[in-house]
């Protein structure tokens, strides 16, 4: 999915992909937010990048820092309510394709 930079992003970054799974399932089912993206640097940090309105998002990313805790590592999670849209171009670089 594309990010274009109006609405909120939100990010939750693990150690390792199994937890990065666990956080963008929980991301999903926990509000209404769309799957933007997912970095692997390496074999190591995964993030999880969710877009919708703000409310949304916090409750999405709460939800996935949790869920990913429980099996793993939680490295950094955050919420950008209305992000400058230059930084849509670096998410876009990553986007997954629906």
């Amino acid at each position: 999915m594309e990010y274009q930079g109006e609405e909120a992003l939100g990010l939750v970054e693990t150690l390792g992909m199994v937890p990065a799974i666990q956080a963008a399932d929980a991301m999903l089912k926990a509000a209404d937010v769309v799957l933007v993206s997912y970095e692997n640097v390496g074999s190591t940090l995964v993030t999880i990048m969710v877009k919708g309105d703000v409310a949304a998002v916090r409750s999405a990313v709460e939800a996935g820092a949790e869920a990913a805790a429980k099996i793993g590592k939680v490295t950094a999670h955050n919420v950008m309510p209305r992000p400058l849209s230059s930084i849509a171009g670096i998410v876009k670089a990553h986007s997954i394709n629906t």
